[in-house]
C-alpha cells in the first residue's frame, strides 16, 4: 500500500521525535569531523617529511571519494581498490591508504596484512585499539586515530593528512565542520517548512520518484549518495545517473496530476522530480548537460529542484561536497517523516 505523505508531520514535535535518532546523528556530523581532526593533529605534527611514493592505493569506505579528490592533482598514479587483497604491483615504494572507520572490517584485514608483508608504507584511519590498527603495526605505518564510525569524518581527516604529504588538495577540517554545522542550522527540525530547504525538498518529493543528477565528478558522487539516502529512508525508488541515462527516463515521466487519488492502488505511474546537485562548477559540458535536462523536464511538466552550495569564494571542493550531501540527507529524513516512517523502519 502506498504511504500518504502528510507535510504537517514535518513541524509536529511528536512526529519529529520518531526520527530523532537520525536528526541527532546528522546534527552531530560537524562535531565528529572536528573531534577526529583535532585528534589527528599530533599525528600530523610528528610526521616526518615522507618520500614521494611511486603510487597510491586507497581501500575502504569512501575510497572512491578520496580518488575523486586526489586524481586531478595527485603527482603519482592513484587507484581506489575495491576487490580483495592488493594490486600485484604494490611494493616498498608505494603507499596504501586504508579507511577503516569501523576498525574491524574483515575485507580490509587481508589487504593490511599483505601491505605490511610487502613493505609498503601504510596510512590507516582506524581506532588505535582496533584489530586493523594492530594488524597494520610496522615501522612504515601511520595510524590516524578514529574514535567514531563515521566514514565521512574519516575521509576528511585522511585527506587533510594526504595534503600535508604533498599528494592532494588543501583540506581544512575546521572549515568543513563549520560548513556542516551551517547546514544543520539551516535544516534544523526547529525551522518550519517555510524556511527549511530540506523540508521543502521533502515536500517536493512527497509523491514523486527522484531523479538525482550532478554534473561534476564530486556532484555526481553526492547525487549517488543522496539517492541512496532517499531510497533507504522512503522505501521508494530513487535514481541517480548521468545525463545520457536520465534523458530517456525523463522522456517517459508522466506529468503530475493534481487530481490523482493518493489512496489509489499501486501500479499507477508516478511522476518524477529532477533534483539538480549544483556545486557551482563552471564547466561548459556540465552546464550544457544541465540545460538539456532542465529543458526536457520543463517540457514534460516535471518539477525541477536544486540542492546548491552557498557561493563563497573560500570553499574548497570537499567543503561543497559535504554541504550538498548533508542537505540531501536531511531531506531524506524529512521525506521518511512525512511518509510516517520512523527511524526504526529504515
Amino acid at each position: 500500500m502506498t504511504l500518504e505523505f502528510d507535510e504537517s508531520r514535518l513541524d509536529d514535535a511528536a512526529a519529529l521525535s520518531t526520527v530523532d535518532t537520525e536528526l541527532r546523528r546528522l546534527a552531530a556530523a560537524g562535531a565528529r569531523v572536528r573531534v577526529l581532526g583535532d585528534a589527528a593533529r599530533p599525528v600530523r605534527a610528528g610526521m616526518l617529511a615522507p618520500d614521494r611514493p611511486r603510487g597510491v592505493v586507497a581501500l575502504g569506505a569512501e575510497a572512491r571519494l578520496v580518488r575523486a579528490m586526489l586524481e586531478p592533482v595527485c603527482p603519482v598514479p592513484f587507484i581506489a581498490w575495491s576487490t580483495g587483497g592488493l594490486p600485484g604491483w604494490v611494493g616498498p615504494l608505494d603507499l596504501v591508504v586504508v579507511l577503516a572507520s569501523e576498525g574491524s572490517e574483515r575485507d580490509l584485514m587481508g589487504a593490511v596484512a599483505e601491505a605490511v608483508r610487502r613493505g609498503a608504507s601504510l596510512v590507516v584511519a582506524a581506532n588505535p585499539d582496533s584489530p586493523i590498527a594492530e594488524q597494520a603495526a610496522s615501522r612504515s605505518t601511520l595510524v590516524l586515530p578514529v574514535e567514531h564510525s563515521d566514514p565521512l569524518a574519516t575521509v576528511v581527516v585522511t585527506l587533510e593528512l594526504l595534503h600535508e604529504m604533498g599528494l592532494g588538495p588543501a583540506v581544512d577540517h575546521e572549515r568543513i565542520a563549520a560548513r556542516v554545522d551551517l547546514v544543520a542550522e539551516r535544516c534544523s527540525p526547529h525551522r518550519d517548512l517555510a524556511s527549511n530547504p530540506a523540508k521543502d525538498l521533502a515536500v517536493a518529493l512527497a509523491e514523486a520518484q527522484p531523479l538525482v543528477w550532478g554534473g561534476s565528478v564530486l556532484a555526481a558522487r553526492a547525487a549517488r549518495r543522496i539517492a541512496e539516502a532517499l531510497r533507504r529512508a522512503s522505501g521508494r525508488p530513487a535514481l541517480s545517473a548521468d545525463a545520457d541515462a536520465l534523458l530517456p527516463v525523463l522522456s517517459a515521466c508522466v506529468p503530475r496530476d493534481p487530481f490523482r487519488d493518493p489512496f489509489e492502488e499501486d501500479g499507477a505511474p508516478r511522476t518524477c522530480v529532477l533534483v539538480i546537485i549544483d556545486d557551482g562548477t563552471t564547466d561548459e559540458r556540465v552546464r550544457r548537460d544541465r540545460g538539456t535536462l532542465v529543458s526536457l523536464a520543463e517540457g514534460q511538466g516535471v518539477r525541477v529542484c536544486t540542492i546548491a552550495s552557498e557561493p563563497t569564494e573560500y570553499l574548497g571542493a570537499l567543503d561543497r561536497y559535504v554541504e550538498l550531501l548533508q542537505q540531501g540527507r536531511y531531506a531524506s529524513v524529512y521525506l521518511a517523516l512525512g511518509l510516517g516512517r520512523g527511524s526504526d523502519e529504515w
